[in-house]
């Protein structure tokens, strides 16, 4: 997917403005999971999510190949939103930016703060991206889609920390959605020469990535009715499933209840705030724990950006309703 070189010139781009984010080991997460864990500290990064590394090296891509727009228009759910605003904001470019009704109000408020105009469309992440990509046709504004290239290059650039601080983790949980966390991850342990096993996870409410890779072609789920809005996902993508589901070594599910006990789990352990997706890597891997023994496990917590409305009801001992 991308060289090793590739690589570095991205990482030296998106350090540019942010500082690379912590790998710790947890030892209440290591006495939970029965084996070492590492975790790969996405929620420290600037917007609390991973995406914001993809926003800065798409943004740096289309200024100059596409120096004719005037912004960007893309449907998110949330942290892909403040990648692309707090990117385009930072050239003096416009950020268009649809979600669903219904979506993160405290999402919606960090993205208008990093300057994004704000779109609510539809009910759920698909219908907001067809009347994003719609938009495009009849304004100046670049279409961001979910899955880029550059979006992955520079997403790529966490997995590039945490392998070159641990070159010697043999398995790695990441949350997939759209995927480019997942491919970016997969694209970083190929160009290090690596053999970790990179395991992907996605919701049992949302899990057409999984039933794809079962059936060989994309298979859209029925409804993607979950808390962990980062992988309510219906609809998977052509690009990212051609990579994952090649280069995946397997595709495990987890409840809404599975997530919340981890969300819990973060926080009584290393007192870190996850939201859903972010948390659903940990999930997993408590749930496939019995097959870790041994071996040392990356775990990477992609981002903390959750309401408080919903941190209430998990600190009670509760599972967010959808």
């Amino acid at each position: 997917m991308f060289t090793e070189a590739e690589l570095d010139d991205a990482h030296r781009l998106v350090t540019r403005y942010m500082a690379p984010t912590p790998a710790h080991d947890w030892p209440l997460l290591a006495q939970a999971l029965g084996t070492k864990v590492i975790i790969k500290h996405e929620n420290h990064a600037p917007t609390g999510a991973f995406k914001v590394r993809g926003g800065i090296t798409f943004m740096d891509w289309l200024k100059r190949n596409h120096p004719q727009m005037e912004g960007i228009v893309t449907a998110t759910r949330g942290n892909h939103g403040q990648s692309q605003a707090r990117a385009a904001t930072a050239m003096g470019l416009r950020a268009k930016i649809f979600v669903p009704h219904g979506n993160s109000t405290e999402k919606n408020a960090a993205m208008r703060a990093f300057g994004a105009e704000l779109v609510e469309h539809g009910t759920d992440f698909d219908e907001a991206r067809e009347a994003a990509m719609r938009t495009a046709e009849s304004e100046p504004l670049f279409p961001v889609p979910p899955f880029h290239k550059e979006l992955v290059r520079g997403v790529a650039t966490y997995g590039l920390e945490l392998f070159r601080a641990h070159p010697d983790l043999e398995v790695v949980y990441v949350p997939l959605g759209c995927g480019s966390g997942l491919c970016g991850t997969i694209a970083a342990r190929d160009a290090l020469g690596l053999s970790t096993e990179i395991v992907a996870v996605v919701s049992e409410r949302a899990d057409g990535a999984k039933r794809s890779v079962e059936a060989g072609h994309l298979v859209e789920s029925d409804t993607a009715a979950t808390f962990a809005d980062g992988m309510a996902v219906r609809v998977p993508v052509q690009a990212a499933f051609d990579i994952y589901s090649e280069k995946a070594h397997h595709i495990g599910t987890v409840s809404d209840a599975d997530i919340a006990d981890a969300i819990r789990l973060f926080y009584t352990a290393t007192h870190n705030l996850a939201e859903g997706a972010g948390a659903a890597g940990l999930a997993l891997a408590c749930k496939e724990k019995d097959s870790l023994r041994g071996r040392k496990v990356g775990v990477v917590l992609s981002g903390g950006n959750i309401d408080m409305r919903l941190l209430r009801i998990l600190l009670q001992g509760d599972v967010p309703e959808t």
